[in-house]
């Protein structure tokens, strides 16, 4: 191989233990260790060749991506995730919000399957991730309707400053109008499976609700929610309007 190959392949090898490094976080800590040391081992590899070699990197195996997953369906058992057939996590349980896993540029196979068997993909699709980005896909919908809502995250927030975003992950709940309690609208009209912008917010505690949209109709109240200086946040609306489990919002960061 060249060395502009070596470089790439040494980036993908580091992926793959990382995906398997952060699978076994947990569950087996000396083999967590193992596979981590041998992710160490092709990023300094990776990194000796981009020393000698000057060229450009063949699809930004440099600049590697982070992709997290969240199980958002009311009606999934917890899941098993496989990328490339590599299992990265085990028995994901509904609301789990994964780590980041860092993986070279290019395309791959996703795979959901209920915990522990392998017989039928409840979800499966081919994803392409961009040199340098951070994405968050989330599995969304009830089981013979499962897809994903795929973001593309924002690392970065102006010192001092806070921002968020909502994403509506209620596959019975109606479009909603996310406002200040008693007050004015921040985001309009935000259906199932569509998200915002992020929003730029100096830090503060704020009372929100979700209104069905176009009306005052209450169909959350988002209280004393906290968003904290140089700090970015998403706040995800699950649940059932109707049923259980019952409609929360959640805040995570990213």
């Amino acid at each position: 191989m060249s060395e502009n190959k070596d470089q790439h392949h040494h980036f993908q090898k580091a992926g793959i233990y990382d995906l398997l490094a952060n699978y076994y976080k947990y569950s087996d800590p000396n083999k967590h260790i193992a596979y981590y040391q041998k992710h160490l081992k092709y990023i300094h590899l990776a990194a000796h060749s981009m020393r000698t070699n000057s060229l450009p990197q063949p699809n930004g195996a440099m600049y590697p991506a982070k992709v997290r997953f969240i199980h958002a369906s009311t009606d999934a058992s917890n899941v098993d995730i496989y990328v490339n057939s590599i299992k990265v996590l085990k028995d994901l349980p509904y609301k789990e919000v994964s780590d980041y896993l860092t993986l070279p540029t290019g395309k791959y196979q996703v795979d959901i399957y209920p915990a522990g068997t392998m017989v039928s993909t409840i979800l499966s699709r081919k994803i392409i991730i961009a040199q340098g980005k951070c994405y968050t896909f989330i599995a969304t919908g009830v089981v013979k309707n499962l897809k994903w809502v795929v973001l593309e995250d924002e690392p970065h927030v102006p010192h001092g400053e806070t921002k968020i975003r909502f994403i509506h992950l209620s596959s019975d709940t109606p479009a909603v109008d996310i406002a200040v309690k008693n007050r004015d609208i921040i985001f309009s009209n935000i259906s199932f499976r569509k998200f915002t912008s992020y929003l730029g917010l100096f830090p503060m505690t704020v009372d929100l609700e979700a209104r069905v949209a176009g009306s005052n109709n209450i169909a959350l109240s988002i209280p004393q929610l906290k968003l904290e200086k140089n700090k970015i946040y998403s706040i995800l609306i699950v649940g059932s309007v109707t049923d259980d489990p019952e409609l929360e919002a959640i805040l995570i960061l990213g």
